[in-house]
C-alpha cells in the first residue's frame, strides 16, 4: 500500500482527503482547525491511516499557500511525517484535466490525493534555520527598504510645496543631521525668527561629530536657502504638520533599517556561503546575503539548470505544428527577489571600475562576466537580454562555486 493525505490548506482551517493506495479513497473528507486541538485531531487520523494501511506511513501533499501552511508543516516535522508541498500551477493544471466544471476545498483535496499518484513528486527538502532566518531578515530589509523610497518620494513632493531651497543646504537630504534640522526649521519663518549662532548651536547639537566651524557653515546656508525661498509665508499648516509627520517617519525606517544591517550581517558572517559569494566582484554583502538566503542549501539542486529555473530565468518553450517561437522570454516562474540580486549583481559587475591613476584604461569590475557581455552585444543581442544571459552565466558560476567550496578567480 502507499497511503497519502490531501490537505487543502486555508486561513485558519484545512480540509483532509485520505487514499489508501490509487484509486481507494479512505473516508469522506472532513476540515481541522488550524490550532492545537485541530493539529491533534490530525495526528490521530494520520495514525489511522498507518494503521489501516498495514503500518505504511502515510505521505501528506499540500499546495504552497504562503504563510498559511506553516503551522501545518511544523506540526508535521516535529512528528517526522514526510510531505510534499505542490506549486499551485501544477495541481491547477491537474485539477483543468476534468471536463467537470467542480470548485471546492473538499474536491480540491481529494484532487491532491489524485495528483500524488499520476505525477512523480519528491518530498520536500527541509532547509536550515539559519538561512530561513537569514531570509526572513533580508525580506523584512527589503519590504521597509521599498516603503522608506516611497515615503521619501512624498517627503520631496511636499518639501517642493514648503522649502524647495533646503535641498541645497546639506550634501543629503535624507541625513540625520539634515532631516533632525528640517524638524527643527521646516519654513523661512522659522529660520529668520532665529539667529545664525542660535541655528549653529542646534546643528552642533545635532551632529556632534563634526566642528563648530561646519555647523557654521551649514548654519549660513540655511539662512542664505530661507532668503531665496519662494514661500516666504506658509498659507497651509496642514503641509507643515504633514512635513513633520514625514521626517520623523523616514527616521524611524532607516533606525529600523540599521538594525536590520546589523543584525543580516552578524548572522551572514557565520554562514560559510556568504564569503565565497562575495569573492565574484560585482557582489556585495548585501547581495550576497539575498543570493544564499532566497537559494538556501545548494544540495536542494542536482544540477546548474535547475538552480536557473528555480530562479526564473530560463526560456520558455512554445512550439506546435510547424511553427516554433524564435522570441522566448524567461518564465519568470521563480525567487522575484533571487532574479533581482542577480540583475543588480551583474549591473554591478559588467560596469566599468574607477581609473587607476598609473594608467588611462578603464578596468571593468568583473572580466570574465564583462567579456561574456561584450560578446552577447556584439552577436547582436540587446541589452536586457544580455544582461539575462550575463545573470544564467553567473548563476552557474554561483553554483559551481557552492557545490566545491571554492572561491571565485577572474582570470582573463
Amino acid at each position: 500500500m502507499n497511503p497519502v493525505v490531501g490537505l487543502d490548506v486555508s486561513k485558519g482551517e484545512s480540509q483532509v482527503q485520505a487514499f489508501l493506495d490509487k484509486g481507494k479513497p479512505y473516508r469522506r473528507v472532513f476540515s481541522i482547525n488550524h490550532n492545537l486541538e485541530g493539529l491533534e485531531n490530525l495526528l490521530e487520523f494520520l495514525q489511522e491511516v498507518e494503521k489501516t494501511a498495514l503500518g505504511h506511513q502515510p505521505s501528506v501533499v499540500l499546495e504552497s499557500t504562503g504563510h498559511y501552511h506553516t503551522p501545518v508543516i511544523q506540526f508535521l516535522e516535529e512528528h517526522k511525517y514526510v510531505y510534499v508541498i505542490v506549486n499551485p500551477l501544477i495541481s491547477h493544471r491537474a485539477k483543468s484535466s476534468s471536463l467537470r466544471k467542480v470548485k471546492t476545498d473538499a474536491a480540491d483535496a481529494y484532487h491532491l490525493c489524485e495528483l500524488f499518484y499520476k505525477e512523480e513528486l519528491e518530498p520536500h527538502k527541509k532547509r536550515g534555520i539559519q538561512l530561513l532566518n537569514l531570509r526572513n531578515l533580508t525580506r523584512q530589509q527589503e519590504s521597509i527598504a521599498e516603503i522608506t523610497a516611497k515615503t521619501k518620494i512624498q517627503l520631496h513632493t511636499l518639501l517642493d510645496q514648503v522649502f524647495p531651497e533646503y535641498r541645497g543646504v546639506f550634501g543629503s537630504l535624507y541625513s540625520k543631521v539634515s532631516l533632525l534640522t528640517l524638524l527643527e526649521f521646516p519654513t523661512t519663518e522659522a529660520v529668520l525668527r532665529a539667529s545664525e549662532s542660535e541655528i549653529t548651536e542646534k546643528i552642533t547639537s545635532i551632529c556632534n561629530s563634526r566642528s563648530r566651524l561646519w555647523a557654521t557653515e551649514k548654519a549660513q546656508k540655511l539662512r542664505e536657502a530661507a532668503l531665496r525661498n519662494p514661500f516666504q509665508r506658509n498659507l497651509y499648516q496642514s503641509h507643515i504638520f504633514n512635513l513633520e509627520i514625514l521626517v520623523k517617519i523616514v527616521l524611524q525606517y532607516q533606525e529600523h533599517l540599521s538594525k536590520l544591517s546589523a543584525e543580516i550581517d552578524a548572522l551572514a558572517k557565520e554562514i560559510e556561503e556568504y564569503r565565497l559569494l562575495q569573492s565574484i566582484p560585482g557582489i556585495g554583502e548585501k547581495i550576497a546575503a539575498t543570493i544564499i538566503s532566497e537559494i538556501g542549501e545548494i544540495d536542494r539542486f542536482t544540477n546548474a539548470k535547475k538552480l536557473v529555473a528555480f530562479a526564473g530565468v530560463d526560456p520558455s518553450v512554445y512550439s506546435s505544428g510547424k511553427f516554433t517561437a524564435s522570441v522566448n522570454r524567461i518564465t519568470k516562474r521563480g525567487s522575484s527577489r533571487l532574479r533581482h540580486a542577480l540583475y543588480m549583481a551583474v549591473q554591478s559587475g559588467i560596469r566599468d571600475a574607477r581609473k587607476k591613476k598609473t594608467t588611462d584604461k578603464i578596468i571593468p569590475r568583473n572580466k570574465r562576466l564583462r567579456e561574456f557581455y561584450d560578446k552577447k552585444r556584439e552577436e547582436g543581442k540587446t541589452f536586457r537580454v544580455a544582461v539575462i544571459a550575463c545573470v544564467n552565466k553567473l548563476l552557474h558560476w554561483i553554483f559551481a562555486l557552492l557545490k566545491n567550496k571554492t572561491i571565485f578567480q577572474d582570470i582573463v
